[in-house]
């Protein structure tokens, strides 16, 4: 069956070793499988016939019946275009060409009956259709009642006249020998289970569907089945790793307990306590624990690492503290020390900047277990770095680290595997939280601590300017600080957006009494500590910056947070800049500034970012505009690489296909079923070349 689709895509009819070549360049289609597997992006339907005075706005691609009453040129050289009023019996509709005019002029004839196909759109209240698929009326094409697939091609492709009616032409040649080599992956029970048709009709259909029923029957058939295996593969992944790494039992409280009672800075929230329940459950199963804990900017994630880390040190365990920078780091260190001094618990950070006289010490301490903690970047993963017994690690804002350097964690000690806790402060929506880390355990603090008062967002056009600067001057004579935030450090020839210099520039004329701390990438990494820290102990009034200070400077007195050419910025990085403020008891206020002219994507960032400050809802926006692969850095991690399935909008089906998954491991989780041969030699034939990284957070 395999040997069938992992032919060269050259020996297909009509295809041969040129095209073959431009095929494996352009679209990555190198074998029969992958051919199949390049399924139309649309389908034009040409199963119905509009009249012109059926026409509405909002409707899709249409194909009309009638004929060209007139030609004209307007405008002259590359301004030209051509406009031909085509009538039937109800009215008449302009189509419009700006390029290929002679051509399409010689070709067509007035009073001569053709088919016109394309989208008409609405402009001065007529309808038009730019560059209609004009064809002469048959009998044939008079029938309609079909779809027709539109592929995805490139200029490359067009040039050499391979464009979709190709790929079509290809389809067609391939199915009819496909179609006896496709193989069943789903059981027979699940079919009927959930309705779904058998695969062969499916993968036939979602080329070339009868009807527009049947193409949506087709798609939830083949969208279930890509799902249901990657959440298969992820939950599999999960069960081995429990039953083969088994976790160092952590189960006394009593350092946690004294710290509750004595030292607690603050009244936890109900989210809080219900995620520290939940890990030091996991502390207690015997199996090693990965948790992920999504909270909001300021929702506490580091009080219930904190905890974590406490029951751990309480049961004789060490304990690593791992942040994606050293300003992270080192913020991290000062916070958690305000916390174990009362305790007598010892602490050391170690980064790259660490000197090698104090990490010989450290080194001692550790495989000695006089430290008990330690905090830093990812000097943490150095070989030389060994614990005598850790315990846990906590990982900040995980997706800043790679898979393979999180599993260097593991090399750490002998006996056991520690547990891993996963901290992030940007909001996952739960269809991809599921894919993404559906081996992991899931937990979400969706609390913010008592008396935090939501920051209020406001959106100034360019024209505003001298209204921004004077709403900051009047926070600061209140004693509060501000952050002006830049999206480029210098100037760039294409882009006319006022950079971080010229910027700095002005705001030190327009605030002439007051001390500004300027921050960016280009700085050595002690100036920037420096300029930090002066705005840190109130010396600066105003920390204009680029987005390095994006993660984790805590500054409770910064109360406002101006961000300039807002519409650069992704949803989630202008929500995790405007979490920088509101750390305070005050009310705090971010204010994105903008040009005018705005694209549509960048008007509905900027509108959700005053509409809510719930990063959840944020993340769900952000996944609808920017799709799952640039989210999160997705893109290497292949577990996105879906060809049917959308996670904004098939999240129903996802939910279903995982409980599917589970239904199926609960009671044969090695599938040794005979009813489940058929999904083992699925998942194996597409599993040989992974790496097993599901075992490491």
């Amino acid at each position: 069956m395999h040997q069938f689709f992992d032919r060269s895509i050259e020996f297909l009819k009509g295809v041969g070793p040129h095209r073959a070549e431009t095929l494996n360049k352009e679209l990555q289609i190198f074998t029969f499988a992958d051919l199949l597997q390049h399924y139309p992006f649309r389908h034009e339907d040409r199963s119905k016939f509009y009249k012109v005075k059926e026409l509405q706005p909002d409707l899709p691609y249409v194909q009309l019946i009638g004929e060209f009453k007139s030609f004209k040129t307007i405008g002259i050289g590359r301004r030209a275009r051509l406009v031909g009023v085509f009538a039937d019996e109800t009215g008449s509709i302009e189509m419009v060409w700006f390029k290929g005019i002679q051509w399409v002029q010689k070709s067509l004839t007035i009073g001569v009956k053709y088919v016109a196909f394309g989208k008409a759109t609405l402009y001065n209240g007529k309808f038009n259709i730019a560059h209609p698929e004009v064809e002469v009326l048959t009998e044939k094409n008079a029938k309609g009642g079909y779809l027709i697939p539109v592929y995805h091609t490139s200029e490359k492709m067009k040039k050499k006249g391979m464009d979709s009616k190709f790929i079509t032409k290809a389809m067609k040649v391939l199915l009819v020998e496909a179609v006896n080599h496709i193989p069943e992956t789903l059981p027979h029970h699940l079919l009927q289970k959930f309705k779904l048709i058998d695969k062969k009709t499916a993968v036939v259909a979602m080329h070339f569907p009868r009807n527009a029923q049947q193409l949506i029957i087709a798609q939830n058939r083949m969208k279930f089945e890509e799902l249901f295996f990657v959440q298969l593969r992820l939950i599999k992944l999960k069960i081995a790793r429990t039953e083969k790494y088994k976790g160092a039992i952590i189960n006394t409280s009593d350092l946690l307990n004294q710290f509750y009672e004595k030292h607690i800075p603050f009244e936890l929230t109900g989210a809080q306590k219900r995620v520290v329940k939940e890990i030091y459950a996991d502390f207690r199963s015997g199996q090693q624990m990965n948790r992920l804990v999504q909270g909001d900017v300021g929702s506490g994630k580091t009080m219930v690492a904190f905890l974590s880390i406490l029951i751990a040190i309480g049961s004789g365990f060490q304990c690593a503290f791992m942040a994606p920078t050293e300003i992270l780091a080192e913020q991290h260190f000062k916070g958690l020390q305000e916390w174990t001094k009362p305790l007598g618990i010892q602490m050391a950070r170690l980064t790259g900047s660490t000197p090698t006289s104090e990490r010989k010490l450290i080194h001692e301490g550790l495989m000695s277990g006089v430290i008990t903690i330690l905090v830093g970047t990812h000097a943490l993963l150095e070989d030389k770095v060994k614990f005598k017994n850790l315990g846990l690690a906590v990982i900040d804002e995980q997706h800043r680290f790679g898979v393979a350097q999180r599993a260097k964690l593991w090399t750490k000690t002998k006996d056991t595997y520690p547990h891993v806790l996963v901290m992030t402060a940007t909001p996952i929506p739960r269809t991809l939280a599921m894919t993404l880390y559906g081996d992991l355990d899931v937990s979400v603090i969706d609390e913010l601590p008592a008396g935090r008062k939501p920051i209020k967002t406001k959106h100034f056009f360019e024209t505003k300017r001298l209204e921004m600067f004077g709403f900051v001057e009047k926070e600061i004579k209140k004693g509060r600080q501000a952050y002006i935030v830049y999206p480029l450090i210098e100037e760039s020839a294409t882009l006319d957006y006022k950079d971080l210099m010229d910027g700095y520039e002005g705001i030190t004329r327009r605030f002439p009494n007051y001390q500004i701390s300027i921050v960016h990438g280009k700085m050595k990494a002690e100036d920037k500590e420096w300029e930090m820290q002066r705005f840190v102990k109130g010396e600066t009034q105003i920390m204009v910056a680029t987005t390095v200070i994006e993660v984790g400077v805590n500054v409770p007195n910064a109360s406002i947070m101006v961000i300039e050419n807002a519409e650069r910025f992704g949803l989630s990085q202008l929500h995790q800049l405007r979490g920088r403020v509101g750390r305070g008891a005050e009310q705090s206020y971010c204010i994105l500034m903008s040009g005018v002219k705005l694209s549509t994507d960048g008007r509905k960032r900027l509108r959700t970012m005053v509409d809510t400050t719930d990063g959840f809802k944020i993340a769900e926006v952000d996944l609808e505009l920017r799709g799952p692969g640039d989210l999160m850095g997705t893109r290497q991690s292949g577990v996105l690489d879906l060809l049917v399935s959308d996670l904004v909008k098939d999240g129903e089906i996802l939910k279903t296909a995982r409980i599917a998954a589970q239904d199926i491991l609960k009671t044969d989780p090695k599938l040794q079923k005979p009813e489940h041969q058929m999904i083992k030699s699925h998942i194996d034939s597409f599993s040989k070349n992974t790496v097993n990284w599901g075992r490491i957070s």
